[in-house]
């Protein structure tokens, strides 16, 4: 259906996409691979109108087409869902989905909440047509751009990252439901950093390294080979060595029950029921749930960006509840967001100002009402090399670098200086498997440097490798928790599935 015929694509320094030849086949889900930099969001880009080759020519049922803006892409039956949120926050779901259409015709408001329901009773998610996408979690808003992909009839789909939000029911369900896509004729591209999704869902898998396109897994090969043998191959493919991509570390020895570092006592945000929990030194607590029950709340509750309703937080034994964000952070109270690009940092400013956002103002980077270059380079320098920042510059703006180096900027930022306890929301979604590694790495190395960790995540596997205690946060409150160990799988999932408290 639609084929690269030495596709090349280049910015200032980097060759992002490097004489591509892909071929995409009707009735196929073809898993596209790679890490963070290696060139595929260019090729999204290329494929919706975002961008154009500056060589090689893209053909659309043999006939070559130049897609010059997203809207021709759509007119020619190609539909995106992007990794980053593409939605109006000030307009409801059904609004959203209604964009793009005719403009001399009022919205069919009514017939999209129909044709909505439809859809998510197919892939497994409750959306309320008239809901302000604004109030939605991030989980939640990546839902609405899957369904209103698929409102739109597309014959060539592309889903990046489109699992990243999901539970794992729900990713299941959008996996079936990409195989009943391909079995009434359309091309489905399917980008995922998941190795197991790209087994499980995957006819025919490519895999991108520095722009090109390092191999592929044919049908074929996906049906006879045994998939450890795959995942090493790709993995391989990815990185140039046998690194492993799957095996999780042994699950950390459970804590003992020192003088917690971090507590919540009675802690109402929204209006969910009071939160009371305690973390000690060096541990990892995991709090693990669907997304959408309260755990971005209760994580900006804690460390100040949404006022808590009542009850109390100790850090060492003192009370942080009146304080700011700013405060917190200074008293060792650190947060790294879910949200990378459009609350973590700015992306038009430089590295160096976004690693000191939170302590601009101290010396010696401030000075008498003046902002001091010299110091704040020669910082940013520092934490570039600690934190193997890939960047041609710390002048760099942090929107033009790849989600994985967004990411090592913000654990630059929260966990230098006399951090204490550092509250980690989904610190690995939508990473490459390499990222992803390293990120867990930083997390276990903050524990076992004395840190108490609250990790927040919907990936249960990466609860499950680093955590020692484990929460499960449903409707607002925490229904129970379990310590780590062979039964914990069983224990968490019950509670997730309201088996169990």
């Amino acid at each position: 259906m639609l084929s690269l015929q030495g596709v090349t694509k280049r910015y200032p320094g980097v060759v992002a996409n490097d004489r591509l030849f892909i071929d995409f086949a009707a009735g196929e889900v073809h898993v596209l691979l790679g890490e963070n930099g290696a060139g595929k969001s260019t090729l999204v880009a290329l494929l919706s109108g975002l961008q154009t080759p500056d060589q090689g020519f893209i053909l659309l049922n043999g006939a070559r087409q130049v897609m010059k803006n997203p809207a021709q892409a759509l007119r020619h039956g190609i539909g995106t869902v992007y990794q980053h949120s593409m939605l109006v926050p000030s307009l409801s779901v059904a609004e959203n989905i209604a964009l793009g259409g005719a403009w001399w015709r009022r919205p069919d408001l009514p017939g999209i909440a129909a044709r909505m329901a439809t859809i998510c009773q197919d892939i497994g998610v409750t959306l309320d047509p008239a809901a302000i996408v604004g109030t939605l979690s991030l989980g939640e808003q990546q839902q609405v751009e899957i369904i209103r992909a698929l409102l739109r009839g597309s014959r060539f789909l592309i889903l990046d990252e489109a699992t990243g939000m999901l539970t794992p029911n729900a990713a299941q369900e959008l996996g079936a439901l990409m195989r009943r896509l391909a079995q009434r004729g359309l091309a489905v591209l399917f980008i995922t950093h998941k190795l197991r999704e790209a087994l499980a869902f995957g006819d025919r898998i490519s895999v991108l390294r520095h722009g090109r396109l390092a191999g592929q897994i044919s049908p074929e090969r996906l049906a006879g080979t045994d998939h450890g043998q795959i995942s090493a191959d790709i993995v391989h493919l990815m990185f140039g060595s046998a690194q492993s991509a799957a095996g999780p570390a042994p699950v950390p020895a459970a804590k003992a029950g020192d003088s917690p570092v971090l507590q919540a006592i009675a802690l109402a945000v929204a209006h969910a029921p009071p939160i009371d929990l305690a973390i000690s030194a060096g541990e990892i607590f995991g709090i693990a749930g669907i997304d959408g029950n309260g755990q971005k709340q209760f994580a900006e509750a804690l460390a100040g960006q949404s006022p808590a309703q009542g009850g109390h937080i100790l850090l060492d034994g003192q009370d942080l509840a009146a304080l700011t964000v700013g405060e917190r952070h200074k008293k060792g109270l650190r947060y790294v967001t879910d949200d990378r690009l459009g609350e973590g940092t700015i992306g038009s400013f430089p590295i160096s100002l976004n690693l000191l956002f939170k302590n601009l103002a101290d010396r010696p980077f401030w000075r008498h009402g003046i902002e001091q270059p010299a110091p704040i380079h020669a910082y940013a320098e520092q934490q570039v090399a600690a934190f193997d920042i890939r960047t041609p510059s710390v002048d760099t703006p942090i929107g033009k670098l790849s989600g994985g180096n967004i990411q090592k900027v913000l654990l630059a930022r929260e966990l230098s200086g006399p951090a204490r306890a550092v509250i980690f929301a989904k610190p690995t979604n939508g990473l490459d498997v390499q990222n992803t590694i390293a990120t867990r790495q930083r997390i276990r190395a903050a524990a076992s440097g004395g840190l108490a960790i609250l990790l927040i995540s919907t990936d249960l596997d990466e609860i499950l490798e680093l955590s020692h205690r484990i929460a499960v946060m449903a409707g607002g409150r925490l229904v129970g928790v379990v310590e780590n160990g062979p039964d914990a799988r069983r224990e968490v999932g019950e509670m997730m599935s309201g088996l169990a408290e």
